[in-house]
């Protein structure tokens, strides 16, 4: 799934070396601890491309399958990143590069979280520790990476129909060449998949579908699809495939034993399976079987390959599968921190500890928000699509039950049943991600903006997001906001202002976004009672310098590069980079409407210079609102015309790294900003 993230649980773990592996059955092993050193993994070893596979026997594979779960175990604590779907996949993935001949043959990953086996299959093993570093791998799969990640992906829901369109694409060139789409069940929730599924039917595409079936996406998976797979599993049965390639319904091996089974003394009594949603739309349907039973893999997959037009194969996985913590806590574990230095782990842990006791995130602003709002105001629900965890809706969720909707992933859906609760004198709030409002944003004009309906955007993750990379940035929403009219747009610069923000932007009748980053802010305490700020004013933070000063420049910071600013404001100031100028911080608080009147204050003032500061692209971005706003419509700056700088992110996606090293790349961190400035005043 998305989501990412999407990455909103991770769990810093602490453990020692290991070689302790508890069968858990005849063909895998389970393990308790995560390694730390790199372990033993001969036969792994020999594989350089997905080609090596096929020397192996069905027992080698077996074999590969435990060393390479306890490689994962391994990088993950070295690297941190995605952890309980991708030891999910194992088998799967060795079992696709077993009997396809990739990359000829298209494999299609949807979301990417779960790719990590994918990669060290396909000569990546080396480098899989560099992943989500920078200069290192990336989080999901890549075109520019490597030849067999068939199509770049992040977002949820997309390879149904990247796939469909390759498949169609090979047809027209008379290219045979199997097309395989991995997809799993809370992905399956997008709308976007039933589209999909809809035209390959219809083009009578020959394309073969996986469902990997795990009840998850991060979060449980929810909603009638989920209940709808749950009965087909639940049923003890499954529809087979025969030699010739056709269905055949039988009961399933594992379920002998099953108490549900009880309820089907003979078959005719049994659900017809062949009757299921995805039979329903016009394809061949298998499944479910076992995910992590190699053999069985192999028997149904080289059968399946092989049958013309629409197939999609259900196959039941566990998230987490042969790590025993993960197979417990499959949300927890969705995404790990790397495991903190041996020599000092318990200084480490407290030191963490210590230094982010009194720092909240941003998501955990936003919850108690949310939890206090609803607790005075009964016309207040919540909508999130999938994400409950990650925009810190937990308690919220707990506290007020019937007042919660998620959704699942389906950010289109999200936003307009906002709309249409808005209609009936509702407050609806969408907890969204800014990557994945990207998704609904027809629906933000159509069904939201356009009707100029009572809806509120709780848009997280903000900005650059660190080590998901340029799939999960959020650094287009001022620009696909603010020219939609009837929007509100906030952008507060710490947890305090993020309160009351929120606060304002509830109160407000009409379409609101309030636009914050992820992770932890500066430090600010919330301040109670919630307040409403005046709609479209600034603050003027502070002014540094001598008002003799020949020069005066006014810095104008959006959102969370107010303290940017302001440090950057003192530097130029305290270290004397520059002795002849005044410098402005102004906090502006709003994208859209701008503060107008303050900026023609400024600029009777005699300022002489203006610099915007977003973390945001520079294009379409708050500084061009301001340009926009200066040039077309500003008497004062067409009278004096001061000199003005934008500084955001460059038309250009931003790699993978740490926070601070995307802001370092951007020149959005105070060295950057005080070097931007100095060429400013020069």
């Amino acid at each position: 799934m998305q989501q990412s993230p999407h990455s909103p649980q991770s769990k810093s773990l602490s453990a020692s070396a290991t070689d302790s592996a508890a069968p858990l059955s005849n063909l895998q092993k389970t393990y308790a601890v995560i390694p730390r050193e790199r372990p033993h993994t001969p036969l792994l070893d020999t594989v350089a491309t997905p080609a090596d596979l096929k020397a192996f026997d069905e027992a080698q594979l077996i074999t590969l399958a435990d060393e390479l779960r306890l490689f994962l175990l391994y990088s993950a604590g070295q690297s941190g990143g995605h952890f309980g779907a991708n030891l999910g996949v194992i088998e799967l993935t060795i079992a696709l590069h077993y009997l396809l001949d990739a990359p000829q043959d298209q494999i299609v990953w949807d979301v990417g979280h779960q790719a990590y086996a994918h990669k060290v299959l396909t000569g990546r093993r080396d480098r899989l520790g560099s992943i989500r570093a920078k200069d290192g791998l990336t989080a999901f799969p890549e075109r520019a990476e490597s030849i067999y990640d068939t199509f770049g992906v992040g977002h949820s829901s997309t390879s149904i129909s990247a796939g469909l369109g390759m498949s169609l694409a090979l047809r027209y060139q008379g290219r045979a060449q199997t097309v395989a789409c991995i997809i799993g069940d809370g992905a399956m929730t997008g709308g976007m998949a039933f589209e999909a599924m809809n035209d390959a039917v219809q083009q009578d595409a020959d394309l073969l579908v996986i469902l990997n079936d795990n009840d998850m996406s991060i979060s449980c998976s929810i909603g009638g699809f989920s209940r709808h797979l749950a009965t087909l599993w639940e049923s003890g049965y499954q529809v087979d495939i025969s030699d010739a390639g056709e269905p055949i319904l039988c009961q399933r091996p594992d379920m002998q034993a099953y108490d549900r089974r009880k309820r089907h003394n003979e078959l005719r009594d049994v659900p017809q399976l062949e009757d299921n949603l995805f039979k329903a739309i016009g394809f061949t349907y298998f499944g479910p079987f076992d995910g992590h039973n190699i053999p069985e893999l192999l028997r149904v997959l080289s059968l399946a390959k092989q049958v013309k037009g629409p197939v999609l194969v259900h196959i039941y996985t566990t998230k987490g599968k042969g790590f025993a913590p993960a197979e417990l806590d499959p949300v927890g574990y969705h995404a790990i921190s790397k495991l903190p230095a041996e020599a000092s782990e318990k200084e480490a842990v407290k030191a963490s500890l210590t230094a982010n006791k009194s720092l909240l995130k941003y998501s955990q602003i936003f919850g108690q928000f949310l939890c206090d709002k609803a607790a005075a105001d009964d016309k207040l629900l919540a909508i999130t699509p999938a994400m409950e965890e990650g925009s810190g809706m937990i308690e919220f969720a707990r506290q007020f039950p019937t007042r919660f909707f998620d959704v699942a992933i389906a950010e289109q859906h999200a936003v307009t049943l906002a709309g249409g609760m808005a209609t009936q004198g509702i407050k609806p709030i969408v907890a969204i991600y800014s990557t994945f409002l990207q998704r609904g944003y027809d629906q933000l004009i159509h069904d939201v903006a356009l009707q100029n309906l009572d809806v509120m955007f709780a848009v997280d993750r903000a900005g650059l997001v660190g080590e998901d990379g340029a799939t999960h940035a959020g650094v287009f929403d001022f620009a696909f906001l603010r020219c939609v009219p009837n929007m509100l747009i906030a952008a507060p610069k710490d947890e305090n202002e993020c309160y009351h923000l929120l606060n304002t932007c509830y109160e407000y009748q009409g379409c609101t976004a309030v636009r914050y980053p992820r992770g932890v802010g500066v430090g600010a305490t919330i301040t109670q009672p919630a307040q409403i700020y005046p709609i479209g004013k600034a603050v003027v933070e502070s002014v540094l310098g001598s008002n003799d000063a020949p020069n005066k420049l006014a810095l104008l910071a959006f959102g969370t590069m107010v303290d940017t600013a302001q440090q950057a404001a003192e530097s130029l100031i305290n270290d004397n980079i520059t002795s002849d100028c005044q410098v402005h911080v102004v906090n502006m608080r709003w994208v859209k409407p701008l503060d107008t009147h303050l900026l023609e204050s400024l600029i009777e003032q005699g300022i002489t210079y203006i610099a915007t500061l977003e973390e945001h692209m520079i294009m379409g971005g708050a500084g061009s609102a301001v340009n926009e706003y200066l040039l077309n419509e500003s008497i004062a700056f067409k009278n004096s015309r001061p000199v003005i700088c934008n500084i955001g992110i460059p038309d250009r996606f931003i790699a993978h790294g740490s926070p601070a090293e995307q802001m370092a790349d951007c020149g959005l961190d105070v060295a950057g900003v005080v070097s931007q400035l100095q060429q400013l005043l020069k």
